[in-house]
């Protein structure tokens, strides 16, 4: 099964559970494309449309989708450009909010977006997402959220290197199972 992995704004350090999820779905033989999106600290919303529509065709048309923060944001501005057979099951972490400290560009969503077959997953106390995420998008699209106590951006800084929870919703076809720690 293939995946594409996004890093939100400024990157990611190796400590971060992307990159850890990079690893261990390759060491099991996954094929992972995790691009280098252009100018992490100082991003334009079409230069990394361009990059994630070609990490898509590298990675295949079943790809599996996970994004983390910023990511999130330039992942469902690609599926509002795209037909709606090219949206695939993606993961979305910790999108953030319309900011002013991020970077411009990346907001509003367009209106009237779907989701044919995401989950989202965020924090009651992230910082890039004070309204809640649940909220904000799980509500608004009608898609399943599982939401963490106290698990602020869900990044390395927040604890979140290692994180078995992720690796099993990417290796279930259906998403995480019930009862799957964190």
């Amino acid at each position: 099964m293939p995946f594409l992995i996004l890093h939100g704004w400024q990157g990611n350090p190796p400590s971060h559970w992307q990159s850890w999820l990079a690893s261990r779905l390759a060491e099991d033989g996954a094929e992972v494309t995790y691009p280098d999106l252009p100018a992490p600290d100082w991003p334009t919303l079409g230069a990394w449309l361009e990059a994630i529509a070609d990490g898509l065709r590298r990675a295949g048309d079943d790809a599996t989708v996970i994004c983390h923060s910023l990511a999130c944001i330039a992942w469902l501005q690609l599926v509002a450009r795209v037909p709606p057979e090219a949206a695939r099951r993606a993961l979305l972490v910790a999108p953030p909010a319309d900011l002013e400290e991020l970077p411009p560009g990346f907001f509003p969503l367009p209106e009237g977006l779907r989701l044919a077959d995401a989950e989202i997953w965020c924090s009651d106390n992230d910082p890039y997402c004070p309204v809640g995420a649940a909220s904000l998008y799980g509500e608004r699209f009608g898609r399943p959220t599982r939401v963490f106590a106290g698990a602020g951006h869900l990044n390395g800084e927040a604890g979140y290197g290692p994180w078995p929870a992720v690796l099993a919703w990417c290796q279930s076809p259906s998403g995480a199972k019930n009862g799957v720690e964190t």
